[in-house]
């Protein structure tokens, strides 16, 4: 029998609290500018402390429902498609998917949930904005959980220095190429599904799956009045790339190579557990090398057979984590 709380194969526990998507709107800006909303999956009671699962590329907010399942008997559970994703706030404008404005919704998504975060447990580009939450506005959660996420001052070394680096992470420039959005689509995103399947062929990448995947790629955003809305499904999840000064250098006078990210940015005070899948061929575990001196409350997991899809591989072993960090203090 499975231990009790465990994550059944299909990603769901027994009896587990239902989960359902509910449209959350935030704060505007700025007076007279639209106000963004977020399509979020959610789960668990109301006024329960809060634990926020923030996705990666090319992903979407469904990803986490095995977890949220484990947790929504004692937390509010809160995931939400990001910014430019299914369902969510999709401007075409690039600039509006800049780190300091996502944070802006993370923060009013905090704020609609109570004011504070119990936890943050964020993978991929999900990872990248909470290291970002967690050092500007560490009273907006008690906790981090990074799943394969470079901290960013390690990212823009190795991504300066770092040859290896560099070659592992020069799909990244492919994502910033105008229009290529109509490409990765093609022939039933064909240049999608190796995301997956280069880190050790995806096993765990089910029909069903598949079929959420394509669902997720294919959602046509939600045209705002007013506003310059995104034409495909595709753009904002691109836009992230497009939007953020880390990627490989292309030139000797790429920005990048001076390029100089305030303390501010990067001392995390939040008590942090790094989960690692050591067989990440993009996000090597050297990127764990000097964390501790930006992090001041550290514990790190290693899981050597897991790739950077540790969420789907690993499940298990990533809500054991969570339940470690949870209980961290108590």
């Amino acid at each position: 029998m499975p231990a009790a709380g465990a994550i059944h194969q299909n990603g769901f526990m027994p009896d587990a609290p239902p989960i359902h998507t509910e449209r959350i709107h935030l704060p505007s800006p700025s007076p007279g500018a639209p106000a963004p909303w977020l399509n979020c999956r959610v789960a668990g009671p109301m006024g329960a402390p809060l634990l926020l699962f923030l996705h990666g590329f090319p992903e979407a907010a469904f990803v986490w429902d095995g977890l949220m399942a484990r947790f929504a008997d004692r937390y509010r559970c809160v995931a939400p498609n990001l910014r430019g994703y299914p369902g969510s706030y999709a401007p075409m404008d690039v600039a509006a998917y800049r780190a300091n404005v996502i944070l802006g919704d993370l923060t009013g998504l905090i704020e609609s949930q109570g004011g504070q975060a119990a936890a943050v447990i964020a993978h991929d580009w999900g990872g990248a904005l909470a290291w970002g939450l967690a050092a500007t506005a560490p009273q907006a959660l008690e906790r981090l959980v990074i799943l394969n996420a470079p901290h960013p001052g390690a990212f823009l070394k190795a991504l300066r220095d770092d040859p290896a680096q560099q070659a592992a992470s020069a799909y990244m420039n492919t994502l910033r190429t105008p229009g290529i959005e109509a490409q990765l689509a093609a022939d039933d995103f064909a240049q999608m599904w190796p995301f997956f399947e280069r880190f050790g062929g995806a096993r765990w990448l089910t029909p069903a799956l598949r079929e959420r995947y394509r669902e997720a790629w294919s959602t046509p955003p939600e045209a705002v009045p007013g506003v310059a809305t995104a034409r495909h499904p595709l753009t904002g999840p691109l836009n992230y790339y497009r939007a953020s000064p880390l990627h490989p250098p292309t030139s000797p006078e790429d920005a990048l190579h001076t390029l100089s990210l305030p303390e501010a940015l990067l001392t995390v005070r939040v008590p942090t557990t790094v989960v690692w899948g050591e067989a990440d061929t993009a996000l090597p575990p050297s990127l764990l090398e000097g964390l501790d001196q930006h992090v001041h409350t550290l514990t790190v997991k290693r899981l050597p057979q897991a790739t950077h899809w540790l969420v789907h591989e690993a499940p298990e072993a990533v809500a054991e984590a969570i339940e470690a960090a949870l209980a961290q203090g108590n």
